[in-house]
């Protein structure tokens, strides 16, 4: 018999405004960016709203009531072909639950709903440096090296 999963996994819904703001907290934690994650936090009507569309991809893995890690990705429609890409745009685990296999279940789960969604793809971007990052997206896909750019809009 096999043990219970010491974490369970969530996708966040309409209803999941708290969920959703641990979550927000783990990032700005993870990624030391408090100023993006946690300084001006969406209002309820907007989470709900958010939250509701198929086209956007939250997924919490909870260990009781604990969010130890979470991803927010986003499908893509496209127009050479009737079909999408999801970005993985977020992905973060707690550093006390990291090397437990949740970043390769959230992304697994991840790819099951972009599969049922009709997406093709999902792709992800790591930093130069994020050696953990690139080594987990190594393992589980494709490399391509190229560039992005931010393009700052006109005042």
């Amino acid at each position: 018999m096999t043990p219970p999963d010491p974490f369970t996994l969530h996708r966040l819904g309409p209803a999941d405004d708290e969920r959703l703001r641990r979550l927000n907290a783990l990032f700005a934690w993870a990624f030391d960016d408090t100023e993006s994650y946690l300084a001006q936090p969406p209002d309820g009507a907007w989470v709900r709203e958010t939250l509701a569309s198929p086209r956007v991809i939250a997924l919490v893995a909870e260990q009781g009531s604990e969010v130890v890690g979470g991803l927010v990705a986003y499908e893509l429609p496209k127009l050479e072909r009737r079909r999408s890409e999801v970005y993985l745009y977020d992905l973060a685990v707690a550093e006390t639950h990291r090397r437990q296999g949740i970043a390769t279940r959230l992304i697994d789960r991840l790819r099951a709903i972009a599969r049922e969604q009709g997406a093709w793809v999902v792709y992800v971007q790591a930093d130069h440096g994020d050696d953990p990052a690139v080594a987990l997206y190594t393992k589980l896909g494709v490399r391509e090296d190229v560039m992005h750019f931010d393009l700052p809009l006109a005042p």
